[in-house]
């Protein structure tokens, strides 16, 4: 990155920013939230238009019973389409409410039927009350009939619903309760039904006719976060000489160095270039190829790293996508990915969440095939054991138990989960130790390659001693020379200049957290074997259970094929989710944790009038 510091007459900046804007490679320094209200107001319209764009564009009521209506009818739309379709969703929301409230008042007053409500008022002022029942029709008793001014209304077989007349002044009993009076009649509720009905349908169809406004709200849209990006560069400027001048700082990739100084000259504006050290805290641009910038996502939601940090996305790439793989563990499992990402890359599947990730979910797709297929599982059958499996590729899956001299039997698949999981920290630790060297200092960096040669050193003599590749004379000084270089690093010389005393205190705390934490850090990738485990025999299960279905008839394929897709998607769903989440975590605890990386950097975001 080249830093660029732009000093000029305060009436300048306005023009000065919208050229910025223009070029669109220009990081200049800003605030990261609203810095006043003016600015709150912008992001506040900007984020309503946001909001209905997105409403907007994934309206469709085809499938809606109404849509020959809905289609058919014409709304005009006179203000504002934003504050149209705002109102118009509350406006759906209150009718939506009261279609809720009606359709109960049907329930109540269907059995009562139609009648003139303002004839049965008028008996209150002839001094009669009605009174309304409703009861089992079993426990109706018919000499009520013979007693009281009663009569039936609605009979269904199961209830009866019916009233009394009687006077006012005299007094009254009866040995049923009181059933609450209807407030209008049946056809009265079905009428505000069809009306409430009518305004749903033109709402929808006013927001339908709205969707031709999606490219002028995205103007809008796309103009308000110009504006205020702008806003709040020039909000950051340094006001200098009683605010009459302003000083802006600005970063840009150095491969535009000589485009800009041309720009910037032909521009008049006084302006002083560097090369951007890690105390100017640039912006970062990581560069990558196709394959490795796939998995930039995973980088930047943990955090950027600093300017003199490593990028971590080229260690991230291949481990990510291995972890993915064993997680997920199914060869056929990977290929259902490797076309679901086809499908969203070539535009034949549309789904919002997926947007811009079918290159991500193909390469995942395409790895988990390969890894499936070495560990011997597709759609949950044992490809091991599969007949039609030709014996070359059986014999590249890793598969079954291994002995260990004096442990036991164990399942080779965890022992490679945890082969892998050792290989992971060791590189980890490596590359801290040489990062930390280029950082720092090799004497500032003594103690992490003290820890980085304990631990690597003392893996690869213990794989060397097991597989009997050196003299155990050799493995022992080799063991001692490890220890005591080791030793050196981590108690004496951890900080250099220090008293002894205090670097061995400090060496022993590191010991107490190594020893407690790097055990856990290694077992940790035992779920890579385990997740693996469990979606196979999930899916193994469904096999059997739609085995258990299958017989000789045609019918019987029904339930078998139900059962087979409805099952294996529901488990390639679940495993998907834990392939994505667990490998996140061992890259963001395990990995970094031990890299030392911090990801403290800000990502590049140069002024542009392209801010979708």
């Amino acid at each position: 990155m080249t830093k660029y510091s732009f000093v000029l007459l305060s009436g300048e900046k306005e023009g000065f920013l919208e050229k910025i804007q223009e070029l669109g490679v220009v990081d200049i320094t800003r605030s990261v939230k609203p810095v006043d209200d003016h600015s709150h107001e912008m992001l506040a319209e900007a984020s309503r238009a946001r909001k209905v764009l997105e409403f907007l564009e994934s309206l469709n009521y085809k499938d809606d019973a109404d849509w020959e209506k809905i289609s058919a009818s014409t709304v005009s739309i006179d203000s504002d389409p934003v504050t149209y379709v705002e109102d118009t969703i509350r406006k759906m929301d209150s009718l939506k409410a009261d279609l809720t409230a009606v359709r109960k008042q049907i329930t109540a007053r269907e059995p009562w039927g139609d009648y003139d409500k303002n004839a049965l008022d008028s008996l209150s002022d002839l001094g009669y009350t009605v009174r309304y029942y409703c009861v089992d029709a079993k426990r109706f008793d018919s000499s009520w009939e013979e007693l009281y001014p009663l009569q039936k209304v609605t009979e269904d077989g199961k209830k009866l619903w019916f009233v009394t007349i009687a006077p006012a002044n005299e007094e009254y009993s009866f040995p049923l309760n009181e059933t609450v009076a209807p407030d209008g009649t049946y056809a009265q509720a079905i009428a505000e039904k069809g009306r409430i009905e009518n305004e749903i349908i033109l709402c929808k169809a006013g927001l339908l006719n709205a969707k031709d406004y999606i490219p002028a709200i995205r103007e809008t849209y796309t103009s308000i976060m110009t504006g205020m990006d702008r806003y709040l560069a020039d909000s950051a400027a340094e006001g200098v000489a009683e605010n009459h001048v302003a000083v802006f700082t600005g970063f840009a990739p150095s491969e535009n160095d000589n485009a800009l100084t041309d720009e910037f000259d032909k521009m008049g504006v006084l302006y002083l270039k560097s090369e951007a050290i890690e105390e100017d805290n640039p912006p970062i641009k990581l560069k990558n190829n196709w394959f490795t910038r796939q998995f930039e996502v995973f980088t930047s939601m943990y955090g950027m790293p600093v300017y003199s940090e490593f990028d971590p996305t080229p260690v991230v790439a291949p481990f990510y996508l291995l972890f993915f793989a064993m997680c997920l563990g199914d060869a056929g499992y990977g290929i259902a990915l490797l076309l679901f990402g086809l499908m969203l890359n070539k535009g034949w599947v549309k789904i919002s969440m997926f947007e811009g990730l079918g290159s991500i979910i193909s390469l995942l797709g395409a790895g988990t095939i390969v890894v499936g297929t070495v560990l011997g599982t597709f759609f949950g059958m044992s490809m091991y054991d599969a007949t039609w499996v030709p014996e070359w590729l059986k014999s590249i899956m890793i598969v079954g138990d291994v002995e260990i001299p004096g442990l036991g039997n164990f399942n080779i698949q965890m022992l490679l989960a945890v082969g892998i999981g050792i290989f992971h920290i060791c590189l980890a630790m490596i590359i801290k130790a040489i990062c930390f060297t280029k950082r720092f200092g090799f004497k500032n960096s003594l103690a992490t390659w003290g820890w980085t040669l304990l631990i690597v050193g003392g893996v690869i003599l213990a794989a060397l001693g097991m597989c009997k590749l050196l003299p155990a004379e050799v493995i022992r000084w080799g063991v001692i020379a490890v220890g005591v270089l080791s030793a050196l690093g981590i108690y004496i010389f951890n900080t250099p200049g220090r008293n002894p005393l205090m670097n061995i205190g400090a060496g022993l705390w590191d010991t107490y957290n190594m020893a407690t934490g790097l055990l856990g850090d290694i077992l940790s990738y035992i779920r890579l074997f385990a997740l693996g485990l469990a979606g196979g025999m999930l899916g193994q299960a469904f096999n059997n259970l739609a085995g258990m279905v299958r017989g000789d008839s045609v019918v019987s394929l029904i339930p078998f094929v139900i059962i087979l897709i409805f099952g294996h998607v529901l488990n390639l769903l679940m495993s998907s989710l834990g392939a994505f989440v667990h490998p996140m975590r061992l890259t963001f605890v395990e990995y970094f944790k031990n890299v030392g990386y911090e990801g403290r950097g800000a990502a590049y975001n140069p002024l542009t009038k392209d801010k979708q």
